[in-house]
């Protein structure tokens, strides 16, 4: 690589998200380990910096306007402009459509959609400025639809759109912007999930891996495998795409 950049890689205390920020660090790049509490985000920056890494714990709830800002302000002063930004934050109110409240609603747009395009504003004055940037963003495969998340699968469809129209607008300045769509991955939020449906964890994973072509579910780091391609050097001519990692095809 060759200038260190800085990534941003939010919801990453932990899961997907925390993998992500320990390939980043693998991969070269300063972390800015970013979730709503700070204090959470410790662990995962002592992993960074025991590997010889360099990372910042940054608290910030990226729904808020004025705390993107200023994270983004401490992250350019601490750890350098950041030109690298994985917007991972995302939170689950799942509910069928008359049982889901408007709030369960709003506080999944707030995170997902308002997190992204907040971090992505913010972010990319530095990457213009560098004619260098790499944004990627989570989707799912519930962007295709799935009972009990309309919220859900309403704002990861709306990351693939968001994503789609940030590569118009960002590649004349280097900067491409991607989107992850994870199928089942082995998480926090799956293993919530099957609590939600009645089932253990271990007979949830193994009902979802029956239905996957590569016969297993997925784990963190074959998110963040993808994700480390996508934020490359070489990556520089591949801009607007989804990338469903998810053991096999999908529509």
């Amino acid at each position: 690589m060759s200038t260190p950049r800085t990534a941003v890689v939010t919801g990453s205390a932990r899961g997907i998200g925390a993998e992500v920020a320990r390939r980043l660090a693998s991969d070269g790049m300063a972390v800015a380990v970013v979730d709503l509490d700070e204090s959470a985000c410790q662990g995962v920056v002592d992993d960074i910096t025991h590997a010889g890494g360099r990372a910042l714990a940054v608290g910030c709830d990226v729904s808020d306007e004025a705390a993107v800002a200023a994270a983004v302000e401490r992250i350019a002063g601490e750890l350098g402009p950041p030109t690298v930004l994985v917007n991972n934050a995302g939170i689950i109110r799942d509910n069928l459509l008359f049982k889901m409240t408007t709030d369960d609603w709003d506080a999944v747009m707030n995170v997902h959609l308002r997190g992204a395009f907040l971090m992505s504003r913010a972010c990319q004055a530095h990457m213009v400025e560098a004619k260098h940037g790499r944004i990627v963003n989570l989707s799912s495969t519930s962007a295709l639809g799935n009972r009990g998340q309309a919220n859900y699968s309403a704002a990861k469809a709306g990351m693939q759109g968001f994503t789609k129209t940030l590569a118009f607008e960002l590649g004349r300045y280097d900067v491409t912007a991607n989107a992850i769509a994870p199928g089942f991955i082995e998480t926090d939020m799956t293993a919530a999930t099957a609590e939600r449906v009645g089932m253990g964890f271990e007979e949830f994973k193994a009902a979802a891996a029956s239905q996957i072509p590569v016969a297993r579910t997925g784990r963190p780091e074959d998110i963040a495998h993808a994700a480390s391609f996508f934020c490359s050097e070489g990556a520089g001519f591949v801009s607007g795409q989804v990338l469903y990692v998810a053991g096999g095809p999908r529509d």
